[in-house]
């Protein structure tokens, strides 16, 4: 699995979406399922999946699908 799909398989598990739900408009705002649990639930899965420790900054400003991707490639993690 490379590392859009694992990305896209913890978004569809963590909020019980399909796969075509996951563009630029699926963001915290539009997702009933995206609080504050949910939210923590998919960080600690990204953090675990991609092994890596996303700080403050970063935790507070992961809003959406694509900004995600965005944030995670500060890490090193690379979706081409």
């Amino acid at each position: 699995m490379n590392n859009l799909e694992q990305y896209d398989e913890i978004f569809m598990e963590t909020f019980g979406v399909e796969k075509s739900a996951l563009n630029e408009s699926f963001i915290n705002e539009n997702v009933d399922a995206w609080d504050s649990i949910g939210h923590m639930n998919l960080l600690a899965e990204l953090e675990e999946a991609f092994d890596i420790t996303l700080d403050d900054d970063d935790l507070m400003n992961f809003e959406s699908y694509e900004g995600g991707k965005d944030i995670l490639k500060k890490y090193g993690v690379n979706f081409d």
